[in-house]
């Protein structure tokens, strides 16, 4: 969904998008995680946690491509 967001004509391409989303669900997880904030462990819960990682790490990728 991240790869979608805000998307401009500078994606990776389908394969980079995919790890780039699985890696934020991650990130995001685990930034939750160090701020004490508890998803509830239900499915809506685990994906805005996981919408919220994947779109700051495409957001950093991003900026370190335009640098």
């Amino acid at each position: 969904m991240a790869c979608w967001s805000g998307h401009e004509g500078g994606g990776y391409g389908i394969v980079v998008d995919i790890i780039l989303g699985i890696l934020g669900g991650l990130l995001g997880g685990w930034i939750f995680g160090l701020l004490g904030i508890w998803h509830g462990g239900g499915m809506i819960g685990s994906i805005i946690v996981a919408f919220v990682g994947a779109v700051i790490l495409v957001w950093i990728t991003r900026l370190l491509k335009k640098a």
